[in-house]
C-alpha cells in the first residue's frame, strides 16, 4: 500500500506523492522510513534524500529541516529540495566558491558564520547528486 510522502518548501509543495520507501539525511546518518514506522520528529540535515516507488528510486537533495513521521505517512519542511535536472552546477559551485571564500576571510560574526557553513553544506548535497552518475 505505501506511505504519503510530502516535501514542502518555502516556496512550493515540491512533492505529494504515495511512496514505498523513504531514506532521510539525518543528524546522525541515514534513516530509513517504511509504512508503519513508529511516529517520530526529528532534524533533517542537508544531503540526498531517497525515495523508492514502483521499484524505482528517486533522489533530491535537501537542506536543513525537520521531518515528521507516522505511520502512514512522511511531511518533509526544508529550506531547500531539488532533483538532478534542476541544479545548475556551475551556480552552484560559484555559490560554494564565495562561501568558502567569506570563510577564508575571517570578518564573520557568529551567526554569519552559521549561515555561510549551511550555505556550504546545502551547496555540497547539490553537487553530489549532480556529479554522482559521473563516477560509475
Amino acid at each position: 500500500m505505501g506511505m504519503r510522502l510530502e516535501i514542502v518548501t518555502p516556496e512550493k509543495r515540491t512533492f505529494s506523492d504515495v511512496v514505498d520507501l523513504v531514506v532521510l539525511p539525518g543528524i546522525e546518518g541515514e534513516m530509513g522510513v517504511l509504512e508503519n514506522h513508529a511516529d517520530l520528529i526529528t532534524t533533517l540535515t542537508p544531503g540526498e534524500l531517497r525515495y523508492t516507488k514502483g521499484g524505482h528510486e528517486y533522489e533530491l537533495a535537501v537542506g536543513e529541516g525537520v521531518v515528521e513521521i507516522t505511520g502512514k505517512s512522511v511531511a518533509v519542511l526544508t529550506d531547500m529540495a531539488v532533483g538532478e535536472a534542476d541544479i545548475d552546477e556551475a551556480a552552484v559551485t560559484e555559490a560554494l566558491e564565495r562561501a568558502e571564500a567569506a570563510l577564508k576571510a575571517n570578518h564573520l560574526g557568529d551567526e554569519e558564520i552559521a549561515t555561510v557553513q549551511a550555505a556550504i553544506q546545502k551547496s555540497m548535497a547539490q553537487l553530489h547528486l549532480k556529479r554522482k552518475r559521473r563516477r560509475v
